[in-house]
């Protein structure tokens, strides 16, 4: 993004501040960043980007705008494809789960996750993090009936803000209590600042995508997890048989120029 930058603005270097930062492998549909000067031709850049990457907007949102500094939320969606058979076109995207899972002990387990916990369990021991207490805004499992078999089950949650490998962790220690390895009440237990090692393994990195990002006070999801979620049919495998689409709407409320 930088090179395409300096390509397109014609300047020797431009610093880019992304919103969130994502482990290696993580996908994003809505990531959100910002740079100094003035707004870029989204068609001109994305001629330059890799086939992976695409600028949807290019606008300026002020002199003050970060992207990192300013976002009050970021949202996050894990999919999972609960089935015997494995995934094919969409194995890069989506974790397979051919194993038991019990989708109401999932729903228990997001419910507890909403207010003001401490994370220190969900989140490696070596660790440069030094506030291990997150506000939840919302935190739901959603599940569709695939038309090819099985289900895609998706784990959404907003919060303040993440560490690293929160989601990843909370997923993996969620299916742990869905395929009956532990009680709702044992997760509840670690959202007191319990240690690493008490929590579940960390899920693999390609099923988690950074759905959008909040300013303002605004929220990705609306107060609602079912309000913006992406469809499977929007960003993979057709065989999804119902969904709603997620828009990507992440405009930025004030500062320097922002990508979206």
């Amino acid at each position: 993004m930088e090179r395409a930058l300096c390509v397109v603005l014609r300047r020797p270097s431009v610093p880019v501040t992304v919103a969130g930062r994502t482990d290696a492998g993580v996908h994003a549909w809505g990531q959100v960043a910002s740079y100094p000067g003035e707004p870029a031709r989204v068609k001109s850049l994305n001629a330059l980007l890799p086939g992976d990457v695409a600028v949807l907007s290019c606008s300026d949102a002020g002199p003050a705008f970060d992207a990192r500094r300013d976002a009050t939320s970021r949202a996050y969606c894990y999919r999972v494809l609960a089935r015997t058979a494995r995934a094919t076109l969409e194995r890069a995207r989506v974790l397979h789960w051919p194993y038991r899972l019990e989708f109401s002990l999932l729903q228990e387990c997001a419910a507890a996750l909403v207010g003001t916990h401490d994370f220190t369990a969900f989140t490696p021991t070596e660790t440069e993090h030094v506030r291990f207490e997150r506000d939840v805004l919302a935190a739901q499992w959603e599940s569709r009936v695939l038309v090819c078999g099985g289900e895609l089950v998706e784990f959404w949650i907003e919060a303040d803000a993440f560490m690293r490998h929160m989601n990843r962790v909370l997923v993996g220690t969620m299916l742990q209590v869905a395929g009956g390895r532990r009680s709702v009440s044992s997760f509840v237990e670690l959202l007191s600042g319990r240690p690493r090692a008490k929590a579940g393994p960390t899920a693999p990195a390609h099923g988690l995508f950074l759905a959008g990002v909040g300013y303002g006070g605004e929220r990705v999801l609306g107060g609602d997890s079912r309000a913006a979620p992406a469809s499977y049919e929007q960003y993979g495998d057709p065989a999804t048989a119902t969904g709603t689409g997620y828009t990507g709407r992440q405009t930025a409320q004030r500062g320097g120029p922002a990508l979206g």
